[in-house]
Order: C-alpha cells, then structure tokens, then sequence
C-alpha cells in the first residue's frame, strides 16, 4: 500500500539536541495513526540520537533496542547465505519480543519500540532495504529509528554516494526529527 500522502503528516522537523526527546515524544501520538507508524531521528554519528532515545525511554518506558548488537548475535552462527535469507524475518523476532516483554506495551502488536545504532541493516551481505524493512515492521509497531545519515534536498541519505552501502530515498511523508547543535 502506498504512503498517506497526506498533509497532517509532519515531514523534516529540526529541534535542539535537548529538545529532541520531546519532539519525539510530541510526534509518537500522531505515528500511532499512520499506516507506517515510524519516526526518524536523522543525524550523523555523535550529534545526539541516542541520548535523545534514551530519554523517550525514561519517560515512557518503550523498550530499546541496539539492532546491530542484538542481530548480530543472532546472525553469528548462520552461513552468509542463511543471514542473507533470515535478517529481516530476525528484525521483526527482535522488535516483536522487545515489544511484548515491554510493560508499556499491553496490547498485541501494540505501543513503541526504539531502534537504535541501525547500521548492520546497511551491510551489503545481508541484501536487505533498510528503510523498507523499518517501514514494514513499523505496520505492526510504532517505531523510533536513529538514522544514521542525514536529509538532504528532500532526500534521506546513509553514507556518501559511490559508498557500498550508500543508501538514498525521497523524504516523502517520513516522519524526521533532525536533531541540531544549536
């Protein structure tokens, strides 16, 4: 199905590092109602995403998850073809059983997830599209992703072009929150 489309949909909003976390937490009630109930924070490696994670989750106890760690632990001991064949299918085992052991998340398929230091999903080996795989689970969950990247000409980008793992989509109707210095 394709994206809303619709304008109530905020597209690239840019806060301080410090406020981040709250609009963050201004933006999860509206996610909750699209059909890819998913916000992307966007800023390059040390510009704060994962502070600004780690305080959405003090303030409504969504679990956190580290998804290269964690899918790289579960990955260890399958061929490269297995890991190829069984990334996505163990991102969503992930999300899923974050989701259920979470308190916040009473309902079946329901409440936040936070996924953060996303960066194994780009691995070339594992021929999986990032974005479009965030954006299926995020049919059953409301997820948080720290993008390790930046918008750009209305443009999401990981990496720099000519890159292996350079990746490059419309911004569309994503919802961005990029964090900046100021």
């Amino acid at each position: 199905m394709p994206r809303t489309g619709t304008d109530e949909v905020p597209t690239v909003t840019s806060a301080a590092s410090g406020a981040s976390s709250s609009r963050i937490l201004d933006l999860v009630p509206g996610a909750g109602e699209l059909y890819h109930r998913l916000i992307l924070v966007v800023a390059a490696t040390g510009s704060g995403k994962t502070t600004a994670l780690r305080e959405v989750q003090a303030k409504t106890a969504a679990p956190l998850l580290n998804v290269s760690l964690e899918l790289s632990k579960m990955l260890l001991e399958l061929t490269e073809r297995q890991r190829k064949l069984q990334a996505s299918r163990l991102l969503v085992q992930l999300v899923s059983d974050a989701a259920a052991a979470s308190e916040q998340n009473v309902e079946p398929g329901g409440g936040t997830v936070l996924l953060d230091n996303i960066e194994l999903l780009f691995d070339a080996s594992l021929a999986v599209d990032p974005l479009r795989l965030i954006e299926e689970i995020s049919r059953n969950w409301t997820l948080v992703v720290a993008w390790p990247g930046y918008v750009e000409a209305g443009w999401l980008l990981y990496a720099q072009p000519g890159h292996p793992e350079y990746k490059r989509y419309p911004v569309g109707d994503l919802m961005i929150v990029a964090p900046t210095t100021d």
